[in-house]
């Protein structure tokens, strides 16, 4: 298991240090938190990128500005 350069170890550790540091408590409220932020980075990337790519034109229906 190779995540990022780090090995099974690695990550043990650094959730031990987690742990400790938030608590047992404060590790799922701070899971989902996290959760919630890439989900709406994410939606906010699909967005901005919808709107910069060209809308394709509806069939039968002409662009008055192009001949």
């Amino acid at each position: 298991m190779n995540f990022l350069g780090l090995g099974l170890p690695e990550l043990i550790l650094i959730l031990v240090v987690l742990l400790l540091f938030f608590g047992k408590d404060k590790l799922p409220e701070l899971a989902r938190s996290i959760g919630k932020s890439v989900r709406e980075l994410r939606a906010g990337f699909e967005k901005t990128a919808d709107d910069l790519t060209p809308k394709e034109e509806k069939k039968g229906e002409q662009n008055p500005s192009k001949p």
